[in-house]
């Protein structure tokens, strides 16, 4: 079926629906997902967004390597094209490369089952990861005499002490859902027969918080890695004071001493 969104109550659900290829992605698929990811980000009705894959069996295995020949131009051929033209001259991983995407709202990848390749590296391109407890995440492009082109190499090491990150990108080897959870890759782990309904109950209760915090947090955890402290300081209060005056904060003090579920409006 392709990509499907589903909207409800400030949570946008992008699927990946290519259950019978463990969905994977060919060109157009990886398109239409890069669009449905910006169409999100610009809705105002959404705060977060959740990521996942259809059928129980895969969140994705990455690129649909059946859709995509090994004889076309060379390399240097399709550098310079833009990214539609790039993309079906060979380069199709720059599709896999989120970084041009808008993405300020909180993006959570949701894992059931294999999560391979370039799949794993959109979900290593997420805020967060959620996953079943028979999740498998793993970069197994070494075994084919190729390499996680779209930024996989350098963004595990994001996630992963570098043990353990090069271990995985020499041998190709999976990492269980139990040793994600461990290392600190995955946020929560959800049983598998109740993952669709508690991955979303997750993160719906992310969605009723205060939006422009969402934003702003998730604002200063990506700016602020690896950054100098003082720098990390500075963008801290301007931030801080970027919410204090907003009617979502005073929303919140209000309901918290009222002891009552605030209503936030983005405002």
């Amino acid at each position: 079926m392709g990509i499907r969104t589903n909207i409800e109550a400030g949570l946008a659900i992008v699927t990946i629906d290519r259950a019978e290829k463990h969905n994977a992605l060919d060109i157009d698929h990886l398109k239409a997902l890069r669009d449905a990811l910006t169409r999100c980000d610009a809705e105002p009705d959404v705060r977060v967004v959740l990521l996942t894959g259809a059928g129980g069996r895969a969140f994705s295995t990455g690129t649909d390597l059946s859709s995509v020949g090994t004889d076309g131009p060379r390399y240097a051929e399709a550098y310079g094209k833009g990214l539609d033209s790039a993309s079906r001259m060979g380069l199709y991983i720059r599709l896999l490369d989120l970084t041009n995407v808008p993405r300020r709202k909180p993006l959570i990848a949701a894992v059931d089952g294999y999560c391979l390749g370039g799949g794993f590296e959109l979900a290593l391109q997420c805020d967060l990861i959620i996953a079943s407890d028979k999740a498998q995440f793993g970069l197994p492009e070494v075994s084919i005499g190729s390499l996680p082109g779209a930024g996989g190499v350098w963004n595990i090491f994001r996630w992963l002490p570098r043990g353990l990150a090069m271990h995985l990108l020499l041998t190709g080897e999976r990492l269980s859902a139990m040793r994600a959870v461990e290392v600190g890759l995955v946020g929560k782990i959800f049983p598998a027969e109740e993952f669709a309904v508690l991955s979303r109950s997750y993160s719906a209760s992310l969605a009723r918080q205060a939006p422009l915090s969402l934003q702003l947090i998730k604002m200063l955890a990506s700016q602020t890695e690896g950054a100098p402290p003082a720098l990390g300081m500075q963008l801290s209060e301007l931030a801080w004071g970027h919410l204090r005056d907003t009617e979502d904060r005073l929303e919140g003090r209000q309901a918290f001493m009222e002891k009552r579920a605030p209503v936030y409006s983005g405002r």
